[in-house]
């Protein structure tokens, strides 16, 4: 009997990811980009967080509670005929003067999902949200970010590395209510390198859907700057729920991301 209940459990999960395969294939009618279905995270660290401003205002050298890292990060990526790659995945030597600095600087997880006490150095960053974390690493400087399963309630992350131009950008899409009851979307890019690199740098993010179109554009803000202070201050890509639903398709939110050099960064690219 627990066979037949593993084998009937193993064929939904087949159908539920053909389904999502489809879905994909039925919103996207660009071929040529890289589609990647990513399904919600629980935001524990945001949970955390306000639970202990209800419970008491924290010291200033309080630290988070640990929560053990156990990301399942589920994302599913379809590729598209033709679509393009970014054939140089590892992030560059920093050339800056001031990257050494930042090279040398420990810093805390950068994982926005979880209080994790990890610290480590700039360059070590990517394998530790690899490795502990378990977020994908996608290739190419223009893809299909798929999120799924929207109606989920606040807080809820989907999370994604996204790799081009010999760099790697953190691709933070959060559900979070900033006032009771009325929950939004935050869509923000973020470079994991230092602040000079970051200014290299210019990406997009675009929903497209049902004759309607939002487009937000702007320059990655590194890492080092933290994730939840981009989001809470604003700078980056705003949405409502009620607007949200004109651009989703049952459930899922389609949003285009495409990312540019500059002139000298492509020009070290073709050299290398």
């Amino acid at each position: 009997m627990l066979f037949f209940t593993q084998c009937f459990g193993a064929v939904l999960d087949l159908i539920h990811l053909r389904f999502q395969h489809n879905k994909a294939k039925r919103v996207f009618s660009a071929a040529g980009q890289l589609v990647c279905v990513v399904n919600p995270t629980h935001n524990l660290k945001y949970v955390s967080s306000r639970h202990a401003v209800t419970q008491s205002a924290p010291e200033p050298s309080s630290y988070a509670p640990h929560l053990p890292a156990h990301h399942h990060c589920q994302h599913r990526c379809q590729h598209q005929p033709h679509h393009r790659l970014c054939h140089h995945a590892r992030p560059h030597h920093l050339h800056h003067p001031e990257a050494g600095l930042h090279a040398a600087r420990v810093m805390p997880c950068l994982c926005p999902l979880f209080s994790c006490q990890w610290e480590g150095h700039l360059e070590v960053v990517v394998p530790h949200l690899r490795q502990m974390h378990r977020v994908d690493i996608l290739q190419g400087a223009d893809i299909i970010f798929l999120a799924m399963d929207m109606h989920l309630p606040a807080p809820a992350d989907w999370l994604i590395i996204h790799s081009c131009f010999g760099h790697h950008f953190l691709l933070v899409l959060r559900k979070q209510e900033r006032y009771a009851g009325h929950p939004q979307f935050f869509a923000t890019m973020m470079l994991i390198g230092t602040p000079t690199q970051a200014d290299g740098f210019t990406y997009r993010l675009e929903l497209n859907r049902n004759h309607r179109c939002l487009k937000w554009e702007a320059t990655p803000r590194s890492v080092l700057e933290c994730v939840d202070s981009v989001i809470t201050n604003g700078d980056c890509l705003v949405i409502n729920t009620s607007l949200a639903q004109h651009f989703s398709d049952n459930g899922s939110l389609a949003i285009g991301i495409a990312i540019s050099a500059a002139a000298e960064i492509c020009s070290a690219e073709a050299e290398m």
